[in-house]
């Protein structure tokens, strides 16, 4: 892979030692020759990863999330250092970043392409998602009525809290809580996954990657609201639909060559099963 030369630093300042540890990972990149910039704002400006061979970002996945919509359309790989809790998409402990950042300097990572969401409201606004993008009704303690439209096919109309659509990275998220499937990061799939459904047959729908989804309430007068990535909101009302497909864009994270996705699995959901002999 290429060397990094120029390393941007996204830190959320509000977790614990975050701030001192891209201090520390900044020292370390200039003795190697590479250049820094840092910024502790939120949202980033669309800017700040012009001319940079990577962003690291210093934080929890909540952090990488709202970066990735501007790493994407960059073309910018992000490495993922935790400072949270869970950490499925930032993967590097502290004492990893600090052992593995000169060899990534070096051009010595994997880079891991994931899928991005796109979502277009009716009045065309639209967002880019990593994650997810969960519709509601406006008033969130309301039951909503959606249809749900494939390549122009009507599919079903959906009773239920609201529906996720979730790329395979965002399947380790809202959509397991409510029952939806893990998705390998490399399946180029868009899963649908309704909240508390009130008929027990609506599970989950695996979607081909190129498909074309339409949601719409099935009030003309209701509104909904569009949540993405759980950061921002979109809105339709009367009868506006929501497009979602994937997008040309796809987020790039940078790992040490030894990732393993199932181990990352294995230690965060604390699955126990061990191997066993014989039969």
């Amino acid at each position: 892979m290429s060397a990094l030369s120029s390393i941007a630093f996204v830190v959320n300042a509000q977790k614990s030692g975050a701030p001192e540890l891209a201090s520390e990972l900044m020292e370390l990149a200039k003795d190697h020759g590479a250049s820094v910039k840092e910024t502790h704002d939120f949202p980033v400006v669309a800017d700040f990863l012009a001319d940079c061979d990577a962003c690291c970002v210093i934080g929890g996945d909540g952090t990488l999330l709202g970066v990735s919509k501007i790493a994407a359309e960059a073309g910018v790989p992000i490495i993922g250092v935790n400072r949270g809790s869970l950490g499925f998409l930032t993967t590097f402990t502290a004492d990893e970043a600090k052992e593995y950042l000169p060899s990534l300097l070096r051009g010595e990572y994997t880079l891991d392409e994931r899928v991005m969401l796109e979502c277009t409201s009716g009045e065309d606004q639209s967002d880019l998602a990593l994650n997810d993008v969960v519709i509601k009704d406006e008033h969130h303690s309301r039951l909503t009525r959606l249809k749900v439209q494939a390549d122009g096919e009507f599919v079903t109309s959906y009773t239920c809290d609201g529906l996720i659509l979730t790329s395979p990275t965002g399947s380790t998220a809202y959509n397991l809580s409510a029952g939806g499937p893990l998705i390998h990061p490399s399946a180029e799939v868009i899963a649908l996954t309704p909240i508390c459904p009130h008929t027990l047959s609506n599970r989950s729908i695996i979607f081909r990657e190129d498909v074309d989804l339409l949601i719409a309430p099935e009030d003309p007068k209701s509104c909904v609201t569009i949540a993405v990535d759980g950061q921002r909101n979109l809105r339709t009302c009367e009868g506006g639909e929501i497009r979602i497909r994937t997008s040309p864009h796809r987020l790039k994270l940078i790992h040490r060559a030894s990732f393993d996705h199932v181990g990352i699995l294995r230690t965060k959901l604390k699955w126990t099963g061990g191997v066993t002999n014989g039969g």
